[in-house]
């Protein structure tokens, strides 16, 4: 996996839905892993099944909040379905992915 910045990064596994339900309890433990990010957070959704566009809304938030810390915000572990959401909905661009080599 490639490695942003100089310091190992902080990894949160997300898995299961996100959704309405779950956005608010996702939006808590990412703010919680970003105040522990020195330089990198990375979340890794290789075992997230789904992500509606709250979940989305959660990771644009994120970033913003890890770009005013001065942290990256990256993702690993995409699965096809995820790639693809994040490629029609244009956000593809808007986040390192991280792939395994």
């Amino acid at each position: 996996m490639t490695v942003l910045g100089t310091t190992a990064p902080t990894t949160l596994h997300l898995s299961g839905d996100i959704d309405v339900c779950t956005t608010p309890d996702l939006r808590r433990r990412i703010l919680d892993a970003l105040d522990q990010s020195a330089e990198t957070l990375v979340l890794d959704l290789s075992e997230v099944t789904f992500c509606g566009a709250g979940g989305l809304g959660v990771l644009l938030h994120a970033q913003g909040r890890a770009r005013s810390r001065g942290v990256t915000l990256a993702l690993a572990g995409l699965t096809p379905r995820m790639a693809r959401l994040l490629e029609i909905t244009e956000l593809s661009d808007r986040f390192p992915i991280l792939t395994e080599r």
